[in-house]
């Protein structure tokens, strides 16, 4: 899917702005606090509800503003061939919250935005992939997952609820949790299983990027969230009297993680930031290549000031890399020229919030 036509209304720093987006290679160029990265985070917010900078989207909100608005084109990449365009608004207020429409229609979740806009980011902040907690590497796996197993998304938000009933039947001593155990073992091996295989189909898409990258070699391993050697309603047996203390649900998908070892440690312990980059970029690559093969879809790919991340020769391999997923590119930095990547198809500059095209 394509991003063609842009439209934001005060969003961080950007009052208004229009923008015409190439299926290519798009630049956006400006100095230090101009306005770029809003852009970025704009079209981030049209494919998955949210910013990937904060959990607060009222933070997103212009100063002296009560709600932001973006609206969006989407148009298929087979366009010519009959398929579908799409428009795609979100809106945020400090009042309401938040509220996103596909085609004039309310959206019942936000993978409904996903579905029309498939959108992946790499920026400065792409090592914390590596070096944080499994809960940003779990969000980073279920999104590849719910496009590749239609099924997912509803397996997740049933999972969720069911886990939370659990939960308060734990907490009330006596309550029988027996109907919730059931719910929650059976979805939770549904998960489980999607996100396996996924990991699976993704390692030699990995191989091959890492590489390319002249990345640290990294071995991809998936941790359920509970014992190897049991199922998972086994699992929740197990654990009942620790989750009775706590009023918790131990074991489950929501604890899994993908575990990363580099020479048999985990990899956030012995790379350095830079090296944990690089590697959290081959990781977003080879999940869209993944993305590629198997769905035939290969979502648009935000890079913020890719320039400033890596190394001459590293940034090199990188764009290579990326030249191979033949996807819409919307590119900052802060001169008006990317000589790595070519020359762009399409070039808007930035200046205190203010967008026009070159």
């Amino acid at each position: 899917m394509i991003l063609s036509e842009l439209t934001v209304h005060n969003f961080r720093c950007v009052e208004d702005a229009e923008l015409s987006l190439h299926p290519g290679r798009n630049l956006i160029w400006g100095g230090n606090g101009s306005g770029k990265t809003s852009l970025l985070e704009a079209i981030f917010l049209l494919g998955r509800g949210r910013s990937f900078r904060t959990r607060n989207s009222e933070r997103l909100i212009r100063h002296g503003q009560d709600r932001l608005v973006v609206f969006g084109r989407i148009d298929a990449a087979d366009r010519d061939a009959g398929g579908l365009a799409h428009a795609v608004g979100v809106e945020v207020d400090r009042r309401e919250g938040a509220r996103a429409r596909v085609d004039a229609a309310a959206v019942g979740s936000l993978a409904d935005l996903s579905r029309v806009f498939p959108v992946q980011v790499i920026d400065p902040e792409i090592h914390k992939l590596i070096e944080e907690g499994g809960r940003r590497r779990r969000r980073w796996l279920d999104w590849a997952v719910f496009h590749v197993e239609p099924r997912f998304a509803d397996w997740w938000v049933r999972y969720g609820r069911a886990v939370r009933q659990r939960n308060a039947a734990l907490r009330h001593q006596g309550a029988a949790t027996q109907p919730w155990d059931v719910e929650v073992s059976t979805l939770g091996e549904n998960i489980s299983e999607a996100r396996r295989v996924l990991v699976e189909q993704m390692q030699p898409h990995w191989d091959r990027v890492v590489a390319g990258l002249d990345c640290p070699k990294g071995e991809l391993q998936y941790f359920r969230g509970w014992g190897a050697q049991h199922s998972l309603a086994e699992a929740l047996v197990a654990s009942r009297s620790r989750d009775e203390a706590r009023g918790l649900t131990h074991a489950g998908p929501h604890r899994a993680d993908v575990l990363i070892r580099t020479g048999g440690r985990l990899a956030r312990e012995v790379l350095s930031r830079g090296q944990q980059k690089l590697m959290a970029a081959a990781l977003t690559l080879a999940q869209l290549r993944l993305l590629k093969a198997v769905t035939g879809t290969t979502p648009a790919l935000l890079l913020d000031d890719p320039a400033a991340e890596l190394d001459h020769q590293h940034l090199a391999y990188f764009v290579r890399e990326i030249a191979g997923l033949d996807c819409q590119l919307v590119i900052t930095a802060l001169q008006p020229e990317t000589a790595a990547f070519g020359v762009p198809d399409r070039v808007f500059h930035v200046e205190q919030g203010r967008v026009r095209p070159v």
